[in-house]
């Protein structure tokens, strides 16, 4: 008996670091209409990245070259198929977005160190880690508009992968199980060196993307299963709820949006890294979510594996669903189409997915 109200008082009383809020999940819509079911993503090749681990996310180069940051803070630059694979740099942290400026110039979201820029000859310099006297706790993604500014997204103010020893995935589990929605858009301007707010109160702000208009960003929410998009001179727009500046355009997927890519065609890619699980039933129940932080993490039900991409239109059509149910993909976070075909970015494996040839 005493066993048993030490359990449950763990269970209950146990100090966690989130103080969970409740918000209403929308009901799953399930593998139907524009998610039915396929397999497309079976039969993809593996480029071996040697001691390489979590292609996080992958940069198509105007030569044909990509580009891929790794776990181990590597930036890894090599052929389109994987050949004459070199480190270009080394940022000391955990690199995940990136993007090439109006010069060439590769700029990296690094979830440890904030905004930074990489030279040709692999130097790596910081240009924000702090916007408005706050830190960038969790920089996650990269995007250049045509003018030049540089917007980028800060997954939580309240969770940083240094805290709990560089891990992405503990630091995102804690921003999507509190749902306090702490998320940024941040923008730097290197013209003047003037950094903002564009827009706040994002649930794990993800994948970003400048619009074709020239005056928007797509941006990924994964912890609420959505992508908006948002005025680019936007200050300090508060994103719990839609307004002229910020519109809902892709809205709950069936997994969870990450990295945002232009491809092909006027395609742009969306990856869903897993898909939905008990989090939606325990939406109106924080206490709960903080009881299942309790729990050790070996002990949780590990979800199915589940390959899923998705390519949609500026219209907000989606226009391909390529997915693999079989549990053979890796934790895919994003794709990346160019002539060579399609690669597919994951956070912890050791190989880079690619489909050659023409996708669709």
């Amino acid at each position: 008996m005493l066993s048993l109200l030490a359990i449950a008082a763990y269970l209950c009383l146990w100090p966690v670091p989130v103080d969970a809020v409740s918000w209403q999940a929308p009901p799953a819509p399930g593998y139907a209409g524009s998610f039915t079911k396929n397999d497309r993503l079976r039969g993809q090749r593996s480029i071996a990245l040697g001691e390489g681990r979590g292609p996080e996310f992958v940069l198509a180069a105007a030569d044909g070259s990509i580009y891929t940051s790794l776990a181990d803070g590597r930036i890894l630059r090599m052929d389109s198929d994987g050949g004459k694979q070199a480190t270009i740099a080394r940022t000391g942290g955990r690199p995940l977005g990136m993007a090439f400026d109006a010069h060439g110039q590769l700029l990296v979201a690094d979830a440890m160190k904030g905004l930074l820029a990489v030279s040709q000859d692999g130097r790596v310099a910081v240009l924000s880690d702090s916007v408005d006297d706050t830190p960038v706790a969790f920089a996650n993604a990269v995007a250049v508009a045509a003018d030049g500014k540089i917007y980028f997204t800060d997954s939580s103010t309240r969770f940083t992968p240094a805290r709990y020893g560089g891990s992405t995935d503990e630091a995102a589990i804690l921003e999507v199980f509190e749902q306090a929605a702490t998320g940024r858009v941040l923008a730097y301007d290197p013209a003047t060196g003037s950094k903002r707010v564009v827009a706040h109160g994002l649930s794990l702000a993800n994948g970003i993307l400048a619009a074709a208009d020239g005056r928007s960003l797509y941006v990924a929410e994964s912890g609420r299963y959505r992508v908006w998009k948002i005025d680019m001179e936007a200050r300090k727009l508060d994103l719990t709820t839609e307004s002229a500046q910020a519109q809902v355009w892709l809205d709950n997927l069936p997994g969870f949006p990450d990295n945002l890519t232009r491809g092909r065609e006027g395609r742009i890619w969306l990856g869903l890294a897993g898909q939905r699980n008990a989090l939606d039933a325990m939406s109106t129940r924080p206490f709960l979510r903080e009881v299942a932080l309790r729990i050790p993490r070996g002990l949780w039900r590990k979800a199915p594996a589940y390959g899923h991409v998705l390519a949609f239109l500026e219209d907000g059509s989606i226009v391909a669903s390529l997915q693999d149910p079989g549990g053979s993909s890796l934790n895919i976070t994003g794709a990346t189409e160019t002539a060579s075909g399609l690669y597919l970015h994951n956070v912890d494996g050791k190989v880079l997915g690619w489909l050659p040839g023409a996708v669709l």
